[in-house]
């Protein structure tokens, strides 16, 4: 029986385009990259050379402070290039697939049998530890540092996102093997949604979230569950598909990276699901799939958190859709503001599009707006669902002033948990920014 847990606070962002339960086939055109910057706090050391032979499960590079933590090739192939930006800093490693595919074998394993660190020993052997965050900080975790808890999110809810409902049929078997295999590193808390068919796993405390988006946010079920304080560490999962790569690794021995993405936007022709691999390149995914003569956003991610992309791109290791929404830079409105916008959404019903009810809508990328000095108006606090006061918390971070970001619960967030504040800001600011920069800073001060 799960433990309920009712939010208040939050806000439901109802967009077209949101991809329908069917998956197309996708012919990869064998080209992957794995990019450091999805790995929040990693600094990477390229351990392949141009020209070296893989195969899935071989380290492409290792994080350079904790060098036992490995980032594994998500396929067998050549290393055709490690593109470096400035400073000569690592943007990817390019990955050229065999036509056949190898796999490194590491063992199939009982995880009932084992012990804590030797599943730690394990996932780092296999380079998918790096999957695993941590709060404080918000970074790919240290595993020199056990944590008090471990924390899974398995609801998502930000606007357009993929069920995992969906991605897990026919997996449930891998994802309790994972959330066992956690479990024998800490108590292991699960978030689902209502109704989620994963009411009945094992091996972990479960908490059902009623509520608006951010429900879902792992940050914010740490905080109404079991909010960290300073000189805690609790490991997070706010991308449930991770748990399937564990479990996955233990039952097969094999490192299998492959994720059910949502191909949505009320840009795309025919939004649904494709099996992809992390670093897999998009333009076979996004070929015909839209009107290229538009202009247009394309998001590895989602509308929210998700980052800016081409068709060149590839998918990010935490990527569960690929959106494509209108740039917007191109629209041309009538008289402006003045009209009564019934197409348009409005946090605040400044737009008669309220009274329609629960109608979905086509949103662009555009600001509307320009920055402008913060106003203490409360609005961050009707949509975040945590015990922190919001507005207080950005405005210590803006001044430095650390003593006050320790009293306000910087340690409980990550840059995500301020990603609807940042959509409903009439102030315009980039808060995920900010707070991701405070994050940073504080994690400096404190090593």
């Amino acid at each position: 029986m799960a433990n309920v847990i009712k939010l208040n606070k939050g806000l439901d962002i109802n967009l077209k385009g949101r991809a329908e339960e069917k998956k197309i086939q996708l012919k990869s055109n064998g080209k992957f990259a794995l990019v450091p910057d999805d790995f929040e706090g990693v600094t990477p050391k390229v351990v392949v050379r141009e020209g070296d032979k893989v195969k899935a499960g071989d380290a492409l590079f290792v994080n350079k402070q904790y060098p036992e933590v490995k980032f594994a090739s998500p396929v067998s192939g050549t290393v055709s290039a490690v593109v470096r930006g400035e400073r000569r800093k690592v943007l990817c490693v390019k990955v050229d697939a065999d036509a056949q595919q190898s796999y490194v074998d590491f063992g199939k394993k009982d995880v009932s049998k084992l012990a804590g660190d030797q599943v730690i020993s394990a996932l780092l052997d296999a380079g998918i530890f790096g999957y695993i965050n941590q709060l404080p900080y918000a970074v790919s975790t240290n595993p020199s540092v056990k944590p008090k808890a471990i924390f899974v999110s398995a609801l998502r809810d930000k606007p357009l996102a993929a069920s995992f409902e969906y991605e897990v049929e026919g997996q449930m078997d891998d994802f309790q093997t994972g959330i066992t295999a956690l479990s024998r590193i800490a108590n292991v808390n699960l978030g689902i949604g209502v109704g989620s068919k994963l009411a009945g796993v094992k091996d972990a405390e479960v908490y059902e979230f009623k509520g608006k988006c951010p429900a879902g946010n792992v940050g914010v079920q740490v905080n109404n569950i079991d909010p960290v304080n300073k000189g805690e560490v609790v490991w997070t999962i706010g991308d449930p598909t991770v748990v399937l790569f564990i479990g996955r690794l233990f039952n097969t021995g094999k490192v299998d990276l492959k994720r059910t993405v949502a191909l949505c936007g009320s840009e795309v022709k025919s939004p649904a699901y494709v099996d992809m691999l992390v670093g897999e390149e998009l333009a076979t995914l996004l070929s015909n799939s839209y009107d290229a003569s538009k202009n247009v956003r394309i998001i590895n991610g989602n509308v929210l958190t998700g980052k800016p992309t081409t068709k060149e791109g590839f998918l990010g290791a935490h990527s569960s859709e690929i959106t494509v929404i209108p740039e917007g830079n191109d629209a041309d409105e009538v008289l402006g503001w003045i009209m009564p916008r019934f197409k348009q959404f409005s946090v605040s019903h400044s737009y008669f599009s309220w009274l329609l009810g629960n109608k979905s809508y086509v949103l662009d990328a555009r600001i509307k707006g320009g920055e402008r000095h913060m106003i203490m108006s409360g609005e961050y606090d009707k949509v975040l669902p945590m015990d922190i006061y919001g507005e207080y918390l950005i405005k210590a971070i803006i001044s430095g002033d650390i003593d006050r970001q320790e009293a306000l619960g910087i340690y409980e967030v990550s840059p995500e948990d301020f990603a609807l504040a940042e959509f409903v800001d009439s102030s315009k600011l980039e808060l995920q920014r900010i707070v991701r920069e405070g994050l940073n800073i504080l994690r400096k001060e404190n090593a």
